[in-house]
């Protein structure tokens, strides 16, 4: 398939947007999506990119809202921008029929995974999990697209609980600092389900909120707000309490990448990303703690496995804590005196680290670690092996922005993505 604008082909397209999982449907172009959340979590630009998603609704099949981790945000989140949307929906109508009906939107909301999955990266099926793998069995000639806002627990989940399903799922998850955190969920889809269809978008994403040098100055991070939001309707009075009205929404080039570009091939040019294809995901394992500073692949996987004294308890239970960054990881028992953590870095850095536990042959072990780029970096033997369809930043020089590799690949089109959501910004009047 050759470049094109979803968003200019829009009007041709006669079929209903929108639908649930059912066993047959009318033949429809649009893409079928479904977005895992962690909107009212830890960062709060998911309620700016949600009300972006909705705004462009009439473009895609949105078969699924699910709420996952990482923090306290939950299912009631994703309806709270709903109520926003049904107030401003009569304008927006005028300009979009497709717009679909708020009821419908509530009926796909589910509740995913509130956790982390623990060492071995899967735990029990949620309601979102299980929605995934509804959806992805739903006979269909075209992929589903399963855009990872958040933690990837309730996609480990649907793969572990449905194998099958993988040919039929197509993954663009926003890495980065959602993978230190997901990183058991993570470990365990790049191990055992190598071969998904995925764009583990590490730092590309960072592109859509950082300026480069021809940043458009009417549409800066600081000046899009008042220059086009403020004032219309519920969702523009709303947006002004998340960052203060900035522009961040990292999370939305998921999105931008199914409206501009080729869906196909994330080896072209789109609004969410230009991506090359990568058949390892970088891993080192660590189990000597010592004064040496260990290097490492920022984004890549960091796994401490040290030995200790057999203990008389579940594997997988918690009994140690990583300490990093000023931010605490749970570490596991994996049994026969073995204890596992795992952990990933969203940026080059260098750093330090601490064993915190009650378990006096853990307790205070200390080591440090410097992480680099590009990722995934040289193939090495305790990396992940990869299939043919897994994808990540572009690690060209000239594409970093600052430190954030491959993210000048959407920054380039920023007067582009803002100039085209100003126009519908337009269509709800000021009051």
């Amino acid at each position: 398939m050759g470049r094109f604008s979803l968003l200019s082909i829009t009007l041709l397209l006669s079929s209903s947007l929108f639908f649930q999982c059912k066993s047959s449907e009318k033949v429809n172009d649009k893409p079928r999506v479904i977005i895992s959340t962690d909107i009212g979590g830890t960062d709060p630009d998911d309620f700016q990119s949600m009300i972006h998603a909705f705004m462009y609704a009439d473009l895609f099949q949105l078969e699924g809202l699910i709420s996952s981790p990482f923090g306290n945000g939950r299912k009631r989140d994703i309806e709270f921008v709903i109520d926003l949307y049904e107030k401003d929906l009569q304008d927006l109508k005028k300009h979009a029929q497709d717009l679909p009906d708020p009821e419908a939107l509530r009926a796909i909301c589910k509740q995913g995974s509130k956790l982390e999955a623990p060492f071995k990266g899967f735990s029990t099926p949620t309601e979102g999990s299980e929605w995934i793998i509804k959806c992805a069995k739903k006979e269909s000639e075209q992929p589903l697209f399963v855009l990872v806002w958040g933690g990837i627990e309730d996609v480990a989940q649907a793969l572990h609980d449905a194998p099958e399903i993988e040919k039929n799922m197509r993954v663009y998850w926003i890495g980065g600092p959602n993978k230190k955190w997901s990183i058991n969920a993570y470990s365990y889809i790049a191990e055992n389900h190598p071969n998904v269809w995925m764009i583990e978008a590490n730092a590309t994403y960072r592109g859509w909120f950082m300026e480069d040098e021809n940043a458009p100055k009417n549409m800066s991070g600081a000046a899009y707000y008042e220059n086009f939001v403020q004032g219309r309707g519920a969702m523009g009075a709303d947006f002004v309490n998340h960052y203060k009205g900035h522009i961040k929404m990292g999370d939305t080039p998921s999105l931008a990448y199914l409206m501009n570009g080729d869906p196909d091939d994330p080896t072209t040019e789109s609004w969410g990303g230009k991506f090359i294809k990568i058949d390892h995901s970088s891993r080192t394992i660590i189990d000597d703690i010592s004064a040496k500073i260990d290097t490492v692949v920022a984004y890549g996987v960091t796994e401490w496995k040290i030995n200790g004294p057999e203990l008389n308890i579940p594997e997988d239970s918690i009994c140690f804590t990583l300490e990093v960054q000023k931010q605490v990881w749970p570490g596991y028992y994996l049994g026969n005196g073995i204890y596992g953590v795992r952990y990933s870095s969203k940026k080059p850095e260098k750093s330090s680290y601490r064993i915190n536990s009650q378990i006096p042959e853990l307790d205070g072990l200390e080591g440090q670690y410097v992480s680099i780029t590009p990722w995934p970096g040289k193939q090495g033997k305790e990396d992940y092996k990869l299939g043919s369809k897994w994808y990540g930043d572009m690690p060209n020089p000239e594409l970093f922005l600052k430190d954030q590799q491959g993210a000048r690949t959407i920054s380039k089109y920023r007067s582009e993505y803002l100039s085209d959501w100003a126009k519908r910004w337009a269509w709800i009047p000021k009051r």
